[in-house]
């Protein structure tokens, strides 16, 4: 099987945090850029439903660095099971993908 040469990935954090998170990625050329957004989010844990502000990751970086980048935000994050979901790149503007490329090379 082929994997997707870039990837989006999505990850919650809490507020304040999300920011420390996307910076250190940048820096370490993890990814080559990373949106954050306020979210609702509604979620069932530990056998309660929560419902809790978040901040949402958008992370775009390449698939070989996802092990590298799951890590990363391991050792960063305060969630005891954090979000991180790896979603393929089919398509998109050529010129942003190879930017994608040089940033995270």
């Amino acid at each position: 099987m082929v994997l997707p040469e870039y990837i989006v990935v999505f990850c919650t954090a809490p507020a304040g945090e999300a920011e420390m998170i996307a910076k250190a990625l940048v820096d370490a050329r993890l990814a080559a850029c990373v949106n954050v957004t306020g979210v609702q989010s509604c979620f069932r844990w530990e056998g309660t439903v929560s419902s809790e502000p978040e901040e949402l990751l958008i992370v775009k970086t390449q698939q070989r660095l996802l092990d590298q980048l799951i890590a990363r935000i391991r050792g960063l994050h305060s969630y005891e099971t954090p979000e991180i979901i790896a979603i393929p790149i089919v398509g998109g503007y050529a010129p942003f993908l190879d930017w994608i490329g040089e940033e995270t090379a």
